[in-house]
């Protein structure tokens, strides 16, 4: 069996807010954090910080890169307009 690798930098990045108690995401590249309060994750197109209250990961696809979080959502921010895997880039490159 072929094990086939995704180049997750060219997959799609979605997100979609329902009402503010829904959010949907593709293109999540990790899960940095979680707790009620806040969510970090890392995302093809940066660090997404998702702020809120009783906020909780209701479907987290690692191998699709898909998750969606329930809760009161009150801030969505990137942190970081680069991909982690570009950053990750660049520093091996200077340590080599």
């Amino acid at each position: 069996m072929e094990k086939k690798e995704i180049n997750i930098e060219h997959k799609k990045s979605l997100l979609s807010l329902e009402s503010r108690r829904k959010l949907i995401l593709t293109g999540i590249i990790e899960v940095v954090s979680f707790n009620e309060d806040q969510i970090v994750l890392n995302t093809n197109l940066g660090t997404l910080n998702i702020k809120g209250k009783d906020l909780k990961m209701n479907k987290l696809d690692v191998q699709n890169g898909d998750v969606v979080i329930i809760g009161v959502i009150n801030a969505c921010v990137y942190t970081s307009s680069e991909p982690r895997k570009k950053r990750q880039n660049l520093i091996s490159k200077i340590f080599k």
